[in-house]
Formats: C-alpha cells, structure tokens, sequence
C-alpha cells in the first residue's frame, strides 16, 4: 500500500501510524494483575461510573460507555467476578437489572493499573517534554474528530464518539462527558 502513497507527507504519516501500531504502547495493561486492556477498562469504567448514591452500575450503562455490546460486557463481567474483581447484584425489584460494583480486590486492581498507565505516560512526557507532549495530546485529538468527522459524513458512526473529546467536556458541553477512564481519580 505505501507505493500507492505518492505524496511525501501522506508517507510519512502512513508509516508513522503503521509504526505507531505496532510500537506497543499499550501492552503494558495486559501485566496488570493478569488482566486484558478490555478487562482493565470495564474496571476503570466501573470505578468511574459509581457514586455516593449510586455505588453500582448496569451493564447497559457500561455498554453504552465502552460502545461495546452487552453480550460482550456480560462476558468480560463473568471474568473479572471469576477473579473476585467485580460483583454482581441483582436489582430486587427488577430481576433483570444486575448491578455491578468493584469488589475490594478489584479496587486494589484498578489501583494498580492506573498507576502503571501513569508512569507509562509520565515515562512519555519525560521522553517528550511538556510542550511536545501537549501538542501530541492536540493532534491526536484533532486527528480524531477528523476520522470521526469522515465516519459521520459517510454515515458510519465512529467507535468512539464525540463523547471522548476531553476538550469538549472541559469546556462544559453537557452534551458530551469525558471519557469513563479520565480523570484523577484513575491516574
């Protein structure tokens, strides 16, 4: 395919992405007390998603949060309680609602999972420096509405939606909250 990329530019990037593919950035998720990337997601989401009133979560909303299907949530969901991660509560008033909460044990992984995100990305920052670093953040950014952008023009919606654009959310755009895995909490 990169012979048929006439313009430098174009090149350059197409490598850069192909690269950048296989670079491995994200494969330090997978050590985190034997959890998969999909696994350590659901448990940040969960995290994320409880709050004072509410200390569990559905699978429709972590469905609706990862844009994943529930059959797929229901099955990372089996896992993470096989491993004493998660619990399941069945909603008594509506036996089909089941909510989900962290266990103790799933708290101490998400814990430690963050924490080795953080120190891959303070390790990048380090590498990079803040202004650089920045401006990765920007462009990457950019570079996803602007994919987002193609999908929705040709009427396919994107995987991940404007919902994860963390500038959008700062700015205070009800519409669109950052993404289930941002914020302090988590890193």
């Amino acid at each position: 395919m990169e012979h048929l990329i006439t313009n430098p530019t174009a090149r350059r990037l197409f490598n850069a992405f192909m690269q950048f593919g296989r670079a491995g950035w994200h494969q330090h998720q997978q050590t985190v007390a034997g959890c998969k990337p999909s696994e350590v997601r659901v448990l940040f989401c969960v995290k994320k998603g409880r709050s004072p009133d509410i200390p569990e979560m559905k699978v429709s909303e972590i469905s609706k949060l990862l844009h994943v299907t529930s059959p797929t949530i229901t099955q990372l969901i089996k896992g993470l309680e096989t491993d004493g991660l998660i619990e399941r509560n069945i909603d008594p008033h509506d036996r089909r609602a089941v909510g989900i909460k962290l266990t103790e044990k799933g708290e101490t992984v998400t814990q430690q999972a963050a924490e080795v995100f953080a120190t891959s990305l303070n390790g990048l920052i380090e590498y990079l420096g803040e202004e650089q670093s920045n401006q990765l953040a920007e462009l990457l950014l950019k570079v996803t509405r602007y994919y987002d952008e193609q999908a929705a023009s040709r009427g396919n919606p994107s995987r991940l939606p404007s919902e994860y654009d963390e500038q959008a959310a700062s700015r205070g755009n009800p519409s669109r909250s950052p993404s289930p895995w941002s914020g302090d909490e988590h890193l």
